[in-house]
């Protein structure tokens, strides 16, 4: 009995935790949609690749959003004429590198006296691996183009002939006018698009939120706690498996990574870069946009950046005598 009442609680706590963000993702999604025009995207956005994704990467500045409802306000974008790699970036470091999660990660870790060092590297780490990733799904989009992509979130038409072809409106085409619509009729266009993504999204966050909820079932904090002090090393993989099982809104993972006071800085950050990047409902998110082939990409490469950056960060509070627990050189 007692296992069936915190299967429910975690269900409902994953589920409803992130709700509110998948309804304000979709309303975002759907002005984006209605009033974003695509020329200003293609004529703001620098040609080089490199400064391109960075701009992606500190987008989360302006679209504040956490990983729940990130995944359609992506699809918006991409829509909208956003390169796929700057999307990515996006979509990997908005849920870090927007001011809601950085004052929530200040506070989070205030009592403990490293609030400045630990927003400073979950920024930094952040972005870094956000931007990375970015660059190797550019390499992937000149070999692969849209074959990267779901049908739902491949780029515009070029063309009338495309246009008609794939069953989408003219008015999407760069560069084409588009006519003045009255307010009532873009303010259902925005109420339709909203609830297309929200029903589209939802199915897979209640997938996630069980799957989460099952996992949860087999997890105690204490032993995490136990191995980062015997084995550093290993602590770092499984505080990145944790986040990815808890599936915590980015808003609120830096409380429950505060609450783990034994555990080493570096494993604690493994869990707070790769959460908002990588959890089981942001794995079935992602099979409405891309395809298997950038999918295993793109965790590949968050998987493998925040490994080997956070056995660096140990590796260097080691070195300069840190002990990981209490704050730099405290």
């Amino acid at each position: 009995m007692k296992e069936i009442l915190d299967f429910v609680l975690t269900f409902s706590s994953v589920l409803w935790e992130a709700m509110p963000f998948i309804v304000l993702g979709a309303i975002v999604a759907g002005v984006l949609e209605e009033f974003l025009p695509q020329q200003l995207i293609t004529k703001i956005l620098p040609k080089q690749v490199l400064p391109a994704v960075m701009i992606g990467g500190v987008l989360g500045l302006v679209f504040p959003m956490c990983e729940c409802g990130i995944v359609v306000v992506m699809r918006r974008l991409l829509r909208k004429g956003l390169p796929l790699s700057s999307c990515v970036a996006y979509m990997l470091a908005g849920p870090i590198v927007n001011l809601v999660v950085i004052f929530s990660t200040w506070v989070a870790f205030e009592g403990h006296k490293i609030a400045p060092e630990m927003v400073a590297l979950r920024v930094g780490l952040g972005f870094l691996v956000a931007v990375v990733t970015g660059l190797v799904v550019q390499v992937q989009w000149r070999k692969h183009g849209t074959n990267l992509l779901t049908t739902v979130a491949a780029p515009p038409p070029t063309t009338v002939d495309e246009a008609e072809r794939h069953g989408q409106s003219p008015d999407e085409i760069p560069g084409r006018p588009i006519p003045r619509k009255p307010f009532w009729h873009r303010l259902g266009n925005i109420s339709a698009t909203a609830l297309h993504d929200f029903v589209d999204i939802t199915v897979f966050l209640i997938l996630g939120a069980v799957l989460a909820a099952l996992a949860k079932q087999y997890i105690s904090p204490n032993e995490f706690e136990q191995l980062s002090k015997d084995q550093p090393f290993l602590a770092i993989p499984a505080m990145m498996l944790l986040a990815v099982l808890m599936c915590l809104c980015s808003e609120a993972d830096a409380f429950v990574a505060a609450s783990f006071t034994n555990v080493h800085v570096s494993a604690k950050m493994a869990f707070l870069v790769l959460g908002p990047m990588l959890d089981l409902k942001l794995l079935l998110m992602y099979t409405r946009v891309f395809r298997l082939r950038l999918i295993v990409t793109i965790v590949s490469c968050v998987v493998i950046q925040v490994l080997v950056l956070c056995v660096l960060l140990h590796l260097l509070y080691q070195a300069n005598g840190w002990t990981g627990m209490s704050g730099i050189g405290r």
